[in-house]
């Protein structure tokens, strides 16, 4: 029905109400959003128009496709024509005006992304399919979690129906409907006049936090600050006045170096712009700002971990985005740090962030203090359309509340398979599962939450305590090809979309029977931050385990970052390193690994296959590709099965080994035996030494790791003491037989 389109009344009435919406918007300092639900055509026709008769310009159209509408702009009106990647480049900037087309697909971190973008005051339009009709229509977007042999089209639509169903809920939408009256606008809580702050603050909220970053650089070392909030709250910008203020402060004869990171150097092009606002005098210096002899300049994760450069005041921003690993080695290298997080946001980092660095900051800085920002700087507080963004990317999901699960027993614990469409409709639930997926994995973004409900070939593992969720698990079904699909995969030819574990069998290993073998991959693996360490984890392990046979499966898997600490959880389950990746995973700053077990016959000679191939390359990769892989992670993975019959070195090798252990013999002279003897010692399980032993074996003999950096590893002042601890080492095997 497009009759709208041509009745001057109804496009009057709309006009009024879109004024309307627009008026409040700017009189509460709050975001508005105005839903257009229709056809393609009528939606986008009522967009241009309204833009053009609200003056709005520029406009960010966003779609993610690429596409743009049939019609022409109205005149007055700059539109900036944005697709996926576009969207994303606008973080930090601000806009008055939005549209997010739907029809071109909706992509939840798109949108969690960009309506950051919009300041108070601004209005978003969202252009989408008739509400009942969109979960039956085909997103393009969807195709991400699209595996093959699946299409979009395939997909069940239960992230749009959801979304559909919050839209028509929502008290703070303005939801225009095709076909249908125009409805009332809602009226709003008016929010309460924020506390004036002082210039250049936005609000006492980020005055506070300038202060506290000044204090880390004046105050005891090792005492970090991290500033935590929802996006919006001016933490970035706090940074970059704190040290514009710092700078012209300076009064060090011998300078002051403040060095900035983020996981991108665009992330923190609004800190830049601050500083300079606040030191308009300062000189732009090589990507950074300089006053006097203090200056103020961007260095990327991996650089200031591999290079060490100079900084008497380190500022992290975005920090639940920057590895794990590589935010210890800056808290170890430097005694003054900043660290800046989101714990909502469109990229659901925070709170698994909060979890885990708290850990690590309480044993190695136990000093460092939180500090929240509350107050919203962009736009004013309950704004509603991050209220409406929070429900439907559930950025703000939960797990369930410490009290309610700590005195768990488990044996009153239940494993289940959730009904992905009953959990569709039941918000309690859902956000639950999500919230405990968030604060498990730091990478949870809202398009994890499209495929939780939609992902094609996915089980949902929850374990219930009295109906609280303390545990969950997301297993996949790959593989399965025919021969054809085997031999194009093998080939090189093929790679079909998902079917992580297969694919690598056979691509990586060389294991072409892999491809016709079923499959199940633990994506996620999860257990609440209050109940861990009971055997949760395990109990719910046994449990897809035994489901995986019941269901006809070959082989179960999984695959993530390597630590020595994962890897013997999943040992001690009997699931057992296969693969190792040669580069460190962007996510996780770690070596990925790929562990099995086979849970049919037909699984077993192909497991069997890949841990042999695996356990014999390994040890040569740890010269090459693998020589910065942490030697506590080798040492897990060069740990074999119990042999049959115990390694002993010949004769003449033994008389080597025993005249490099007592000074008679230089280490490159006996390297060959060396070598050889700790292979073999490293991979029997039954080889007792200490994990100090164990690291300088793998990085000297098998990793050829320098000798200054085996000192620093180990502790040593130099090359004498490295040696005379190999050979004490070496000696010891020997007597042990």
């Amino acid at each position: 029905m497009t009759e709208s389109l041509h009745d001057p009344q109804w496009q009057a009435g709309l006009l009024d109400c879109a004024r309307q919406w627009v008026a409040q918007a700017r009189a509460t300092s709050q975001r508005r959003l105005l839903v257009l639900a229709g056809d393609a055509h009528w939606a986008r026709e009522q967009a241009l128009t309204l833009l053009g008769a609200l003056q709005a310009s520029p406009v960010c159209w966003v779609a993610v496709d690429g596409s743009r509408p049939g019609s022409r702009v109205p005149d007055g009106v700059h539109v900036e024509w944005l697709d996926r990647a576009g969207a994303r480049g606008l973080l930090g900037q601000e806009r008055d005006w939005l549209v997010m087309d739907a029809h071109a697909g909706l992509d939840p971190d798109v949108l969690g992304a960009v309506a950051g973008i919009l300041r108070g005051g601004g209005l978003m339009l969202m252009l989408c399919p008739p509400l009942a009709q969109w979960p039956r229509t085909v997103d393009p977007a969807a195709a991400r979690i699209a595996v093959y042999p699946h299409e979009v089209a395939d997909l069940s639509g239960r992230f749009q129906r959801r979304l559909a169903r919050l839209l028509e809920e929502a008290p703070e939408s303005l939801l225009v409907e095709q076909g249908r009256a125009l409805p009332g606008i809602p009226e709003l809580p008016v929010p309460a006049a924020p506390v004036p702050a002082p210039a250049p603050f936005a609000s006492v909220d980020q005055q506070a936090a300038v202060a506290a970053i000044e204090q880390v650089l004046v105050g005891h070392r090792r005492r970090p600050l991290v500033l935590v909030s929802d996006r919006g709250r001016g933490k970035s910008a706090a940074l970059g006045i704190a040290a514009a203020r710092l700078l012209r402060a300076n009064t060090r004869p011998e300078g002051l170096r403040i060095v900035v990171t983020a996981p991108r150097r665009d992330a923190v092009a609004p800190l830049f712009e601050q500083a300079r606002a606040v030191l308009p005098e300062a000189e732009q210096h090589q990507g950074g700002l300089r006053w006097r002899n203090a200056s103020l300049c961007f260095e990327a994760p991996d650089s200031l971990c591999e290079h060490s450069p100079p900084a008497d005041l380190l500022l992290v921003d975005e920090a639940a985005a920057i590895p794990a690993p590589l935010l210890r080695v800056l808290l170890e290298r430097h005694s003054r740090v900043v660290f800046s997080t989101t714990e909502h946001g469109y990229e659901g980092t925070g709170r698994g962030f909060a979890v885990r660095f708290r850990q690590t900051l309480d044993q190695r800085t136990p000093g460092w203090r939180e500090l929240r920002l509350h107050r919203p700087v962009r736009w004013a507080d309950a704004d509603p359309l991050e209220r409406w963004l929070a429900r439907a990317l559930l950025l703000d999901a939960d797990c369930a509340p410490d009290a309610a699960v700590q005195g768990l027993d488990p044996a009153e614990t239940r494993v289940e398979i959730l009904d992905r469409e009953r959990l569709v409709a039941d918000e309690q639930t859902l956000s639950a599962l999500f919230g405990l997926l968030v604060v498990a994995h730091y990478r949870t973004s809202p398009n994890d939450l499209r495929n939780l409900l939609d992902g094609p070939g996915l089980q949902v593992y929850v374990t219930r305590y009295r109906g609280q969720i303390v545990a969950a698990a997301l297993v996949a079904a790959e593989g399965g090809f025919d021969p054809a699909m085997a031999e194009a995969i093998f080939s090189g030819a093929r790679r079909p979309r998902g079917h992580l574990l297969p694919q690598s069998l056979v691509t990586h290993a060389g294991l072409k029977a892999a491809a016709g073998l079923r499959c199940a991959r633990i994506m996620r693996i999860a257990v609440h931050p209050a109940v861990q360490r009971r055997g949760l984890g395990r109990r719910l392990l046994h449990h897809i385990r035994r489901e995986a046979r019941r269901q006809g499966f070959d082989l179960l898997g999984t695959s993530f970052g390597a630590t020595a600490g994962l890897l013997q959880f999943w040992r001690n389950e009997y699931l057992l390193p296969v693969r190792v990746g040669f580069r460190r995973g962007h996510a996780s700053g770690e070596y990925s690994v790929m562990l099995l077990c086979a849970v049919s016959d037909a699984g077993e000679p192909v497991h069997h296959a890949a841990r042999r191939r695996l356990l014999a390359d390994l040890p040569h990769w740890l010269a090459d590709p693998l020589r910065e892989l942490d030697p506590d992670v080798a040492a897990a993975l060069l740990i074999g099965e119990t042999p049959d019959d115990a390694y002993v070195p010949a004769p003449d090798q033994r008389a080597m080994l025993e005249g490099f252990a007592s000074g008679a013999r230089s280490y490159e002279d006996s390297l060959g035996p060396l070598w050889r003897f700790v292979v073999h010692r490293l991979a029997d399980p039954a080889t007792e030494l200490p994990v100090a032993r164990r690291r300088l074996l793998i990085a000297r003999v098998l990793q050829g790791r320098g000798w200054g950096r085996v000192a620093a590893l180990c502790g040593e002042a130099g090359r004498a003491g490295v040696m005379a601890r190999l050979r004490a080492v070496i000696g010891e095997l020997l007597s042990a037989g």
